[in-house]
C-alpha cells in the first residue's frame, strides 16, 4: 500500500518529537485505555469522549469487553479530530495501561513516537514484553497516589485520564465539568475525589515527566450530540409515537430497553421486560392490534425465536418495528462483539412468502431518521419493518449534528379511529387496488372483525379456497407497487467516474468513507454504493450502477458476502472482488485501503 504525503509528514513529525521532546501540533488523536473489568474503563472513556465532544471536536469511540459476568480484559478506544471523521483508525497515539496485559496485547497498536501510560510501581519492567524503543513509556505511581489521597484504587482511571490530558497540552476545566455530570448521583465526595485524581495525573506529567507530546489543535466550540446507534433509535421511536416497547435483555440491544424504562412514565409508554423473545413479539403484535405503535429489539438469537411471531404479524397485517442488533453467530457465538451475519436471515425470516422492509443504517443520523420512517411505513402498509444494526453501531458513540426532530412526524392517516369513517360492510382485509386494507383501532362498534393466523377471506374468516388464497396473497404483495416508490435508492458517495466502486451496507459505511478520503487523495478514484434499504431490492437502479463502473468490490463484516448474494439473486451479476472481515471486530479504514490496493 502506498503511503500518502500526509502519512509521511505525521511519521516525520513523530520522529522529531521522539528525539527532541518537542510538542507536535496535531489535529487527530486516538486514545485507548485498557485494563481489568471493574477499574472504570467505560467511565473514564465516556469522560474522555464527552469532554472533547463538548469542545467541538469530532469524536468516535468503541468499547470492547468479553462476555463474562465479572473480570476479563476491557478496552475503550476514542478518536478525536478537529475536522470531520467517519470511523476509528489503526494507530493509537496514547495507550493507558491499567495492567500489564494491556501493554502485552496493545503496544503494537501504538504509532511511532506514541505514548504508553502505566504504573511502573505496580509491576516489574520485565513484565512489559517486547518493549519498543520507538515509543515513550511514562510510568506514574498511580496506586501510590490513590493511597495518599485516601481514595479507592479504582480511581487510578482518572489519574491516567488527567495524565492523558497533560500529554495533549489540554487544561482540565471542561473535563472537570464532565466528571461532575458523570458522578452527580454519586455524591459530592466521589466527585471531589475524581477531580483530585484528574489533577494529580495532570500535575505529575506536567511537573515530573519530561514528556511533551502533542499540542492539540484548537477548534471552534460547537454544540454536538454524542450518541450511540441505540440512543438514536430510541430517540426516534419516542418522537415517532411509540407507545409500547417490549424486549428481553440481549447484548447489544439492551440499552434500548434501559432507555425506554427511564422515560416510560414521562412519555406514557408501556415498557415491558418479558420472559422471552416469543412473548416479546406477541405482546408487541397485541399492542399494535389495539392501535398503539409498538417496537421490539433483540439480537440474532432472540430474533430466531421471534420468527413465528413475525409471520403472524405478516398474515394478520399488523404493523411492527423490529430492531435486530447483530453479533457473531451461530448459537451464542461472540455475544459482545460485532458482525453483519443476519442480513439474509432478516430478509427471509419466518416460513412462507410475505412483504417486509429491511433497513440498515450506517451511522446514528441514519439510525434516527430511518427509525422514524420505519414506524410510518409499517403502519401505512401494515407490514413488519426490520432495522439492522450491529454491536459496533449499537454501542459506539459518535459525535453528530443535533437531530432535526421536526423531520419525524407520526403519520397515522391510515388508522381509522372513529365509527363514522368505517364503511357499513367493513372488511378488514378488503381487496383494494393498492393492497392496503382499512384498519381500525379496537373497540369501535362498526369495526368488529375476526383476526387470526389462518389464511382468510376479506372479512377475516378462515378460508382454504384456492381462488381466495391467490386473491389474498396477491393483495398483500400488491402493496409493493406503491411502497417501492417511497424507498430511496442506494446512495452513491464519491466521484461518478471512479475506477473502483465499493458496495456495502450498514456500519461499514464509516470506515469506507474514511478510506476513500485517503485513496482519492492518492489519485485512485474510488466511490461507494451504500444500501440503507436492503429489501425490497431495487433491481433496475442497482443494474444501472453496475453498468457504469469498471471494477466492483463488496465490503462486509461477514464470511459469505451476503450482499454479493443478494445482488446476484436479483440482477444475475456476480461481484468477484470481496473484502470481508469476520473476526468479531469492525473494519478499520487501513484494512479497506489495503484490500483496494490489491484489486487488479
Amino acid at each position: 500500500m502506498k503511503i500518502s504525503l500526509h502519512d509521511n509528514i505525521i511519521i516525520l513529525r513523530a520522529r522529531i518529537n521522539l528525539t527532541t521532546g518537542l510538542n507536535m501540533k496535531v489535529s487527530n488523536i486516538t486514545w485507548k485505555i485498557g485494563g481489568e473489568a471493574g477499574y472504570g474503563i467505560l467511565t473514564s472513556g465516556n469522560i474522555f469522549s464527552r469532554t472533547f465532544s463538548k469542545k467541538g471536536y469530532s469524536v468516535i469511540d468503541s468499547i470492547e469487553y468479553p462476555s463474562l459476568i465479572r473480570g476479563g480484559h476491557n478496552t475503550f478506544t476514542a478518536r478525536i479530530n478537529s475536522g470531520k471523521i467517519f470511523s476509528l483508525n489503526k494507530d493509537v497515539n496514547i495507550l493507558v495501561a491499567l495492567d500489564p496485559e494491556t501493554i502485552k496485547l496493545h503496544q503494537d497498536e501504538v504509532m511511532y513516537g506514541g505514548y504508553i501510560i502505566y504504573d511502573g510501581t505496580k509491576y516489574e519492567q520485565k513484565e512489559i514484553n517486547n518493549t519498543r524503543k520507538d515509543i515513550n513509556y511514562i510510568s506514574i505511581p498511580m496506586q501510590k497516589i490513590t493511597k495518599e489521597m485516601g481514595a479507592d484504587e479504582v480511581i487510578v482511571n482518572n489519574i491516567a485520564l488527567g495524565a492523558s490530558a497533560a500529554l495533549l497540552s489540554y487544561d482540565l476545566e471542561v473535563m472537570k465539568t464532565t466528571v461532575k455530570d458523570v458522578f452527580k448521583k454519586k455524591g459530592l465526595k466521589i466527585i471531589e475525589n475524581n477531580i483530585r485524581a484528574l489533577e494529580a495525573g495532570h500535575k505529575y506529567v506536567r511537573e515530573r515527566s519530561k514528556a511533551k507530546a502533542y499540542d492539540l489543535e484548537i477548534v471552534k466550540p460547537l454544540s454536538r450530540l454524542l450518541v450511540t446507534g441505540n440512543d438514536a433509535v430510541f430517540l426516534a421511536a419516542v418522537r415517532a409515537g411509540c407507545k409500547f416497547y417490549s424486549a428481553y435483555p440481549m447484548t447489544p440491544s439492551t440499552s434500548i430497553l434501559h432507555s425506554f424504562a427511564a422515560v416510560e412514565d414521562e412519555f406514557n409508554i408501556v415498557t415491558k421486560h418479558a420472559e422471552d423473545e416469543i412473548a416479546v413479539i406477541n405482546m408487541a403484535i397485541g399492542a399494535s392490534f389495539a392501535g398503539a405503535r409498538s417496537m421490539v429489539a433483540t439480537s440474532g438469537g432472540g430474533f430466531s425465536l421471534m420468527t413465528e411471531g413475525l409471520g403472524s404479524a405478516a398474515m394478520t397485517e399488523t404493523p411492527l418495528v423490529v430492531i435486530l442488533c447483530q453479533r457473531p453467530a451461530p448459537a451464542t457465538g461472540l455475544p459482545t462483539w460485532t458482525e453483519q451475519g443476519d442480513m439474509l436471515f432478516a430478509i427471509n425470516a419466518s416460513h412462507g412468502e410475505f412483504l417486509r422492509i429491511v433497513m440498515a443504517p450506517g451511522d446514528p443520523e441514519e439510525c434516527f431518521y430511518l427509525t422514524g420512517k420505519a414506524f410510518n411505513l409499517a403502519e401505512k402498509y401494515q407490514i413488519p419493518v426490520i432495522i439492522l444494526l450491529d454491536k459496533y453501531l449499537s454501542e459506539s458513540h459518535f459525535s453528530c449534528e443535533k437531530f432535526e426532530f421536526k423531520k419525524i412526524k407520526a403519520n397515522r392517516e391510515n388508522l381509522i379511529t372513529k365509527d363514522k369513517n368505517i364503511e357499513d360492510d367493513y372488511k378488514r382485509y378488503k381487496n383494494t387496488e393498492d393492497g392496503v386494507s382499512p384498519r381500525t383501532v379496537i373497540g369501535l362498534e362498526k369495526g368488529v372483525c375476526i383476526v387470526n393466523s389462518d389464511e382468510h377471506d376479506e372479512y377475516g374468516f378462515s378460508e382454504e379456497d384456492p381462488h381466495n388464497r391467490r386473491l389474498m396473497t396477491d393483495k398483500r404483495f400488491r402493496k409493493i407497487n406503491t411502497l417501492i416508490d417511497e424507498i430511496p435508492p442506494p446512495k452513491r458517495y464519491g466521484p461518478s467516474d471512479a475506477e473502483v466502486t465499493i458496495w456495502s451496507w450498514g456500519s461499514c459505511k464509516g470506515p469506507i468513507l474514511e478510506a476513500m478520503n485517503v485513496l482519492n487523495q492518492n489519485e485512485k478514484k474510488v466511490n461507494l454504493i451504500h444500501f440503507t434499504y436492503l429489501y425490497p431490492f431495487e433491481q433496475d437502479i442497482v443494474e444501472k450502477y453496475i453498468d457504469g463502473t469498471r471494477k466492483n468490490v463488496v465490503v462486509e463484516n461477514n464470511k459469505t458476502s451476503q450482499l454479493s448474494k443478494l445482488i446476484n439473486m436479483n440482477t444475475g451479476y456476480r461481484i468477484k472482488n470481496k473484502i470481508l472481515k469476520y473476526s468479531g471486530r469492525q473494519f478499520l479504514p487501513e484494512e479497506i485501503m489495503s484490500g483496494i490496493e490489491k484489486i487488479e
